[in-house]
């Protein structure tokens, strides 16, 4: 069965590489002609998103925005405009429930499946497989991506109709967003109290403050390691959809609306390539001092 993966950026790359070494047969696109080139050597190979819809029976797309998704799959050139009935597409992307539900009609009227995917992890999670997949479509369609999902992650779940998967993304990046945030204010306030905050994490890490986000970020801010797992740029990008997702639901969001805001200001200070641990830089530069280990 030949497998299509378009989209070869932090995540789809390490993704992509997986597939392959599980023996998948991987067709493959991406703007960045350097990482097409880094996974055709891994033994893939690159192909136009027409060729991907006429040839592969499974076509997976990991891209930044639910824009890009639809240009793929319906513009000009597009999967569509070759793919035939079938054809099952997952969209592993961070987009809005309702981008989804619209790929899902409009592909279903093809005869083709539709599962929206997108996944929590980041880029540690994408190389080692080990993703956490929340998925929405039809029971069938969840069911013939398991195998692939085995690969990629280590859970997956059907929630609901299509668009649920999504949904469930938009209330991950809900809590994780706003976890580094409050992280990064807290280690801020210790730092201008003058307490090692090295210690103070590892003072509170086995306590009720704990949890994967505080591991992951609060060792990054105290290095002052802002290299980009999970790029602000991107996050800026999923809190907006939050934002106007909630919006449409007449659904308050007062502390993701004030997120947004906070990443407003990354944006304007030039952090958006950051990773989103780097939201602490708000927050010291309202209380004028670093977070570093003392």
């Amino acid at each position: 069965m030949k497998l299509g993966f378009i989209g070869l950026g932090i995540m789809g790359r390490p993704m992509a590489h997986n597939l392959l070494k599980a023996g998948r047969e991987l067709l493959v696109s991406d703007l960045n002609k350097e990482a097409v080139a880094d996974v055709v050597a891994a033994g893939a190979k690159a192909a136009s998103y027409e060729e991907i819809g006429r040839e592969c029976e499974v076509i997976i797309t990991m891209v930044p925005s639910g824009p890009i998704v639809k240009s793929i799959l319906f513009g000009e050139g597009g999967v569509t405009a070759a793919i035939r009935p079938g054809t099952l597409v997952c969209d592993m992307s961070s987009v809005t429930p309702t981008e989804s539900r619209f790929c899902y009609e409009q592909l279903k009227a093809l005869g083709c499946g539709f599962v929206d995917a997108p996944v929590s992890g980041g880029e540690t999670g994408a190389i080692a497989g080990t993703l956490a997949i929340m998925c929405g479509g039809d029971e069938k369609d969840f069911e013939a991506m398991i195998p692939t999902f085995e690969i990629l992650g280590a859970s997956w779940l059907l929630i609901g109709p299509s668009g649920s998967g999504s949904t469930a993304k938009l209330a991950n990046q809900m809590i994780v967003n706003n976890t580094i945030a409050v992280v990064g204010e807290a280690f801020t306030f210790a730092a201008k109290a003058g307490a090692d905050p090295e210690k103070v994490y590892r003072a509170i890490r086995g306590g009720l403050a704990g949890s994967a986000v505080l591991d992951q970020k609060a060792p990054l801010m105290i290095e002052r390691n802002f290299k980009p797992g999970g790029p602000i740029r991107i996050n800026h990008k999923d809190i907006k959809n939050c934002i106007d997702a909630a919006h449409a639901l007449d659904c308050p969001i007062p502390y993701t609306a004030q997120l947004f805001e906070i990443m407003q200001w990354m944006k304007v200070h030039g952090h958006m390539n950051d990773d989103h641990g780097g939201l602490v830089q708000y927050f010291e530069s309202l209380a004028d001092c670093e977070v570093r280990r003392l």
